[in-house]
C-alpha cells in the first residue's frame, strides 16, 4: 500500500513539473537556463528547511537518527539530477510535447529496464505482455503530435532522459529519502555559478510568472516530489518503476485540461485506458518488493 501511494504522489509531481515546464518555457515567460537555475535552488532553499524542521523527529524513526545522520546523497545522484534538469530545460524547447515525451520516456525505460536486467530482475508472462501494451499505448499517444526533431534536441532528451533513469536507480538504496533528495539538491548548487555564467549569454525577457513557475517546479514539484519518489524507489523493482512512469504523459495532458482548458480527444481517451490499465497489470502481477528492501535496510544497519 505504501509504495502504491508514495507512486502515485510522485507520478503527480511528474506531471505538474511537466505542467510548470511547459507554461513557463513554451510561453517563453522565462529562458531555460533561469528556469533550470530557480528549480534547482527553490528545490534546495525548500528541502533545507523542511530537513531542519524535521531533524527534531529523526530520533523517533524506524531506522537509528545515526543511520540517517549518514545519509547525505552522493555525488553521481546529484550530477545525475543537474543533468537530467538542465538538459530537460534546454531540450523541452525545441521539441514539441510528443516528441519530447517519447524520446524522455524511451531513454528512461531503456535505462532503468536495462539496469533491471543486469540485475537480474525477472519479468513473468504478464508483465511482459502488460509491458508491451504499455509501450503501444504510448505510442498510439505521442506519435500523432511527434514531428521529426533536430538532432541536437533529441540528444539533450535522450541524455535527460537517461540521467533521470540514473538517478531514480540511485534512489533504491537510500535509506532517508528525505535527507538524501535534499543534499542531491544541495550538492547541485556547486553547478549553479556556472550555469548562470553562461546563462548571462541568453538573457530574455524573464517575467515575474516564469520566476514564480521555475520557483514552485523546484520547491513543490522537484524537490518534495523527488523526496516521494525516492521513498517509493526502495519498494519497487527498477523495472516496475521504469513502466509505471509511462503514465506521466497521461497524468500531464489531464492536467493540461483542468488547468490549461485543453480539450481531450477519442484518442486521448482510448490510450490513456490502454497505458493506465497495462500498468496497472503490470504492477498487480509483480513481485512485492518490500520485503526485500526491509533486508536490505536490515544489512545495511548491520554494517554500521
Amino acid at each position: 500500500m505504501k509504495a502504491t501511494l508514495y507512486t502515485f504522489f510522485a507520478l503527480l509531481a511528474f506531471a505538474a513539473n511537466s505542467l510548470f515546464c511547459r507554461m513557463a518555457l513554451v510561453e517563453g515567460h522565462i529562458d531555460a537556463w533561469h528556469f533550470t537555475i530557480i528549480r534547482l535552488v527553490s528545490a534546495a532553499v525548500c528541502l533545507a528547511i523542511i530537513m531542519a524542521i524535521h531533524k527534531q523527529y529523526a530520533k523517533h524513526s524506524v531506522v537509528s537518527s545515526h543511520t540517517i545522520a549518514n545519509e547525505n546523497g552522493s555525488w553521481l545522484s546529484s550530477i545525475s539530477l543537474v543533468i537530467y534538469a538542465l538538459c530537460f530545460s534546454l531540450a523541452y524547447v525545441s521539441l514539441d510535447t510528443g516528441t519530447g515525451a517519447l524520446i524522455l520516456f524511451s531513454a528512461v525505460q531503456l535505462t532503468m529496464i536495462g539496469w533491471g536486467i543486469y540485475k537480474k530482475e525477472r519479468l513473468n508472462v504478464l508483465q511482459w505482455i502488460a509491458f508491451i501494451i504499455a509501450v503501444a499505448g504510448f505510442g498510439y499517444l505521442m506519435l500523432p503530435s511527434a514531428t521529426m526533431p533536430s538532432w541536437s534536441a533529441a540528444l539533450l532528451m535522450a541524455i535527460s532522459g537517461a540521467a533521470w533513469g540514473i538517478y531514480s536507480i540511485r534512489g533504491q538504496s537510500c535509506v532517508s529519502p528525505l535527507r538524501a533528495t535534499g543534499f542531491n539538491f544541495i550538492r547541485s548548487l556547486l553547478a549553479v555559478p556556472l550555469l548562470l555564467f553562461i546563462a548571462l549569454s541568453y538573457v530574455t525577457d524573464i517575467s515575474m510568472q516564469g520566476v514564480l513557475l521555475a520557483g514552485v517546479s523546484g520547491a513543490l514539484a522537484s524537490g518534495v516530489g523527488y523526496s516521494i519518489w525516492y521513498m517509493a524507489m526502495p519498494l519497487l523493482k527498477s523495472t516496475q518503476a521504469a513502466v509505471v512512469q509511462l503514465s506521466v504523459p497521461v497524468l500531464a495532458a489531464i492536467f493540461g485540461m483542468v488547468f490549461l482548458a485543453e480539450t481531450p480527444t477519442l484518442e486521448f481517451i482510448t490510450a490513456s485506458l490502454i497505458i493506465l490499465g497495462a500498468v496497472l497489470m503490470f504492477v498487480l502481477n509483480g513481485p512485492k518488493k518490500q520485503d526485500i528492501h526491509e533486508n536490505k535496510r536490515e544489512n545495511y544497519l548491520r554494517k554500521l
